[in-house]
């Protein structure tokens, strides 16, 4: 692995958590990326027998290559990775703090078509707290790649976990896939709800009300 694959998605790796990248994933720089993808997408688009000089499409093949990189693909970069902000807890809160309806847009890695929905996050104090706007950035940095669902409940549990130096965490998605909608079946009505509890979200007690909070 190269030194910018940091040693928590080497951890994730081994215990079968992270997402599958090859050993010289980022050897190659963002605009280099970018001119390369965007040729490739001309390929595809010429193709698929569409006319490049038209003035709607000719922009089109770089702007895919950009939204990849720097948007949609930006979470496969360990430099995008968000610095936990963490504060003492002089209050001494030692109850529950779940936010809810983080809003989650990624990618599935089979079809490469959107996963859309919320994630609901919980952890319980050990003496610190985390900046709210962080959670909301984790679900985001590991949304922000191709997916499966289960596999981005599991990285978002395990990170905060390692951010926070704490066991007591929970998260849970609830997403629509539009591999499921829009294409094959074409079923626009379900929702597919994946979960990560780990610490004292594993008692019955602690699970239900984490439950009860994200109105389940």
């Amino acid at each position: 692995m190269t030194e910018e694959l940091n040693v928590f998605e080497q951890d994730l790796k081994i215990m079968d958590f992270a997402t599958p990248l090859k050993e010289n994933a980022f050897e190659i720089d963002d605009d280099t990326k970018i001119s390369l993808i965007t040729n490739h997408f001309t390929s595809i688009l010429n193709i698929l027998g569409l006319d490049l000089n038209d003035d709607s499409l000719k922009g089109t093949p770089k702007r895919i290559a950009k939204m990849y990189v720097k948007e949609i693909f930006s979470g496969l970069n360990p430099s995008n990775k968000p610095v936990p902000t963490l504060f003492k807890n002089p209050y001494q809160y030692k109850e529950m703090l779940v936010e809810k309806n983080i809003a989650v847009f990624s990618n599935c890695e089979h079809h490469f078509v959107p996963i859309t929905g919320k994630a609901h996050v919980a952890y319980i104090s050990n003496g610190t707290v985390i900046g709210l706007s962080k959670l909301n950035r984790i679900v985001q940095y590991f949304s922000q790649r191709p997916q499966v669902q289960e596999r981005l409940t599991i990285q978002i549990c395990e990170e905060i976990k390692a951010a926070m130096g704490i066991e007591d965490v929970a998260v849970m998605i609830d997403a629509n896939h539009h591999c499921v909608s829009s294409r094959g079946i074409r079923d626009a009505g379900s929702s597919t709800i994946t979960t990560s509890f780990s610490g004292r979200f594993l008692e019955e007690n602690t699970k239900k009300e984490f439950l009860k909070y994200v109105g389940i």
